[in-house]
C-alpha cells in the first residue's frame, strides 16, 4: 500500500437545526472536499465533535463514508474511545469501510505506563486488522508522548504505521521523529489545523489534517510546495492565517459558519459546547472570507456539492 501523504482533512458532523445528525450534508461536505482536491479524508476527529457522538452514530456515518467513497481516496477512520473495546469496534467500522488506518488518541489511564500502552495499541491492531495511526495530541485530548516514547512504542507495535504529531513544539518532535523512527514508522502528519504546515512539512511531515472549510487552499498550497514554488506556497499560507487565528477561538463553529456561507450546509448547529460568534466575530468573518474569496469558488464547487444532494 503507497505511503499516505497530502491533505486529509477532518470531515465535521453536520447536525440539522434541531442537532440531529444531517446525513445529506454531511455527504455534501464530504464531496466538497474530494472534489477540492483533497488526498484524503479523516472522520471522526477533535473537529468532527466526535465526542458528542454516540457510539451508534459514529459506527453509521463510518459505515456511510465506506459507502459514499466508494475508495476513491484514502480513509483514515477516528477510532479514539473511552474504552479499548470501543475502540476496536470503531477500527473495524473503519476497516469494512476501507479504511487506510485507524487514528487513535493515546489513553489517558495509560499515561506513564509504557507496557500498558503497547498492550493496548497491540490489541487495537490485532483484533481490528486495520493499521494504526498514533495521534499524539497533549492533554486534555491525550498524552502527550514523548519522544523518546513515541519512539520506543511504534518500535515496540509495528502495527503503528503513521504518527499524527501535535504536541508542541510539532515541528521540533516531528524532526526529531523522522530521524530517530526509522523504518518503524512509514510517516508523520502534522495536525493543529494547519496552523504550522510549511514548517512541519520542512522538518519531515508528509501531509497534514486540517479542518476542511478551505481545503482547496491547502491542497494549492501544499501542491507548490511540492513543486518547489515555496514562495507561493508562503504566500497561500500567509493569507489563511487570519482565519486560522479565528479558528483557534472557535473551532468546529467557525469551520461550520464557514460551510453555510459556501452553501454546503443548512444549519451550523454544534453540539460540543464552546463560545459562539456575536455580530462582530461574523462581521469580521465575512470580512475575511471576501479577502480570500480568489482562492475560493464559492459559485463552482460547493454549488455542484450542494445541487448534487438536493
Amino acid at each position: 500500500m503507497a505511503v499516505l501523504q497530502g491533505v486529509f482533512p477532518i470531515l465535521p458532523s453536520i447536525f440539522d437545526a434541531h442537532g440531529a445528525l444531517d446525513e445529506a450534508g454531511t455527504e455534501a461536505v464530504f464531496e466538497y472536499i474530494l472534489a477540492a482536491g483533497a488526498a484524503g479524508v479523516v472522520f471522526p476527529g477533535l473537529a468532527s465533535e466526535y465526542d458528542m457522538l454516540t457510539l451508534d452514530e459514529r459506527l453509521h456515518l463510518t459505515a456511510c463514508i465506506g459507502r459514499w467513497n466508494r475508495g476513491r481516496v484514502p480513509f483514515i477512520v477516528g477510532a479514539s474511545a473511552r474504552t479499548l473495546e470501543d475502540a476496536v469496534r470503531l477500527a473495524q467500522a473503519g476497516g469494512h469501510a476501507g479504511a487506510s488506518a485507524a487514528m487513535v488518541l493515546t489513553p489517558h489511564a495509560l499515561a506513564g505506563d509504557a507496557e500498558g500502552m503497547a498492550a493496548f495499541f497491540s490489541r487495537l491492531a490485532s483484533e481490528s486488522g486495520v493499521a494504526v495511526m498514533l495521534q499524539n495530541a497533549p492533554a486534555p485530548m491525550g498524552v502527550g508522548l514523548g519522544v523518546d516514547e513515541v519512539v520506543a512504542l511504534t518500535a515496540r507495535v509495528p502495527a503503528i504505521e503513521y504518527v499524527k504529531e501535535e504536541t508542541m513544539p510539532s515541528g521540533h518532535r516531528i524532526t526529531a521523529l523522522s530521524e530517530r523512527a526509522g523504518s518503524s514508522v512509514r510517516a508523520v502528519f502534522g495536525g493543529a489545523g494547519a496552523r504550522y504546515v510549511l514548517d512541519e512539512l520542512t522538518r519531515g511531515a508528509v501531509g497534514t489534517m486540517p479542518a476542511c472549510e478551505i481545503t482547496e487552499v491547502h491542497v494549492a498550497m501544499l501542491a507548490a510546495w511540492a513543486a518547489g514554488d515555496q514562495s507561493r506556497a508562503r504566500t497561500l499560507f500567509e493569507r489563511t492565517l487570519p482565519l486560522l487565528s479565528m479558528q483557534a477561538v472557535f473551532r468546529w463553529r467557525l469551520t461550520k459558519a464557514i460551510l453555510l456561507r459556501r452553501g454546503l450546509i443548512g444549519s451550523d448547529h454544534v453540539r460540543a459546547p464552546g463560545p459562539a460568534l456575536d455580530r462582530f466575530d461574523e462581521r469580521e468573518l465575512d470580512i475575511l472570507l471576501d479577502r480570500i474569496s480568489d482562492l475560493l469558488p464559492l459559485d463552482t464547487v460547493p454549488g455542484q456539492a450542494r445541487r448534487s444532494h438536493a
